[in-house]
């Protein structure tokens, strides 16, 4: 066999794996379940950068601090998965005795729930400079956690 027919295959697999992702987040979107995590403060210098928003997470902070209190190894890269309830607003905080698991990656250091920024039309970054929210769509098999939206209280239309 020759390189250009491995090439193509690699190719056809790459472009598989990528279109299977992309089908999952969608069927996340459509089906989740709608959660909204409080942001937490970010350095104002780089809060807003062209066309994007750096967005840091309160539960994210407190998982950190959860970890750091009371141990527990976590491997860079590796997913996890914590309990949540979601109140009547739908508003996710941590919970020990949660039935509702999210899902986050530990990166450089830190817990990562599934972005750190969110991206926009140029020149609209005053719609969101008052978010305290982002809209998430929440897997409930697995925990993991799409972003939709950023937003000033949760449930409101924007």
């Amino acid at each position: 066999m020759n390189a250009r027919f491995w090439i193509s295959i690699g190719a056809a697999v790459g472009l598989f794996a990528i279109n299977f992702a992309i089908a999952g987040k969608e069927r996340i979107v459509r089906s989740g379940m709608p959660v909204y995590l409080a942001l937490a403060p970010v350095d104002p210098r780089s809060l807003m950068q062209g066309d994007y928003m750096a967005l840091r997470f309160a539960i994210a902070d407190q998982i950190a601090a959860e970890i750091a209190n009371h141990g527990g190894d976590r491997r860079e890269g590796k997913f996890y998965t914590v309990g949540v309830d979601v109140d009547q607003q739908g508003v996710a905080t941590l919970s020990a005795t949660a039935t509702q698991r999210l899902r986050y990656r530990w990166r450089n250091g830190q817990p990562w729930i599934g972005t750190n920024a969110f991206f926009f039309e140029e020149g609209s970054a005053g719609k969101f400079e008052g978010a305290q929210f982002g809209e998430f769509r929440l897997d409930p098999e697995t925990g993991e956690a799409v972003l939709i939206r950023l937003v000033d209280v949760p449930n409101s239309e924007r």
